[in-house]
């Protein structure tokens, strides 16, 4: 189903303070970490909201999720009271990593030619199961 008009600005009104939410907290405990949110989608009803992070550096992506949805309660609170008087209910917040820009590098080796060649080695290729 397509999201609606009012969905889309929601998840743009969340998005914005999310980064300053986040990006100021980094900068508080976390020396030499960028926290950006690269995509926000919220659910017909606005109840919930998934929030996908991508974070630099990636090595360290796992320990900030985690630390971000230890936190989910307190970041949500302070998002209620940036957007109080543009929603009347805040979502609930579901954090997910992004690693798109993992996935953007590895393409990027592969058209270098700096990975190993599929075609000359096939082994590297994951096994397709037979159904």
């Amino acid at each position: 189903m397509e999201e609606t008009n009012r969905q889309r600005k929601i998840a743009g009104v969340l998005q914005q303070d999310l980064v300053d939410v986040l990006q100021r907290a980094a900068q508080d405990g976390m020396k030499g970490v960028i926290i950006s949110v690269s995509k926000v989608s919220v659910t017909a009803d606005l109840g919930v909201a998934k929030v996908y992070l991508s974070v630099f550096p990636s090595d360290k992506r796992d320990e900030i999720i985690a630390g971000v949805k230890s936190n989910t309660t307190s970041i949500r609170y302070e998002m209620a009271q940036r957007t109080k008087n543009q929603l009347r209910r805040m979502p609930e917040l579901l954090f997910f990593g992004d690693d798109s820009l993992d996935y953007i590098e590895e393409i990027d080796k592969s058209l270098k030619g700096e990975d190993e060649n599929p075609i000359t080695n096939p082994t590297i290729l994951p096994k397709r199961q037979k159904r």
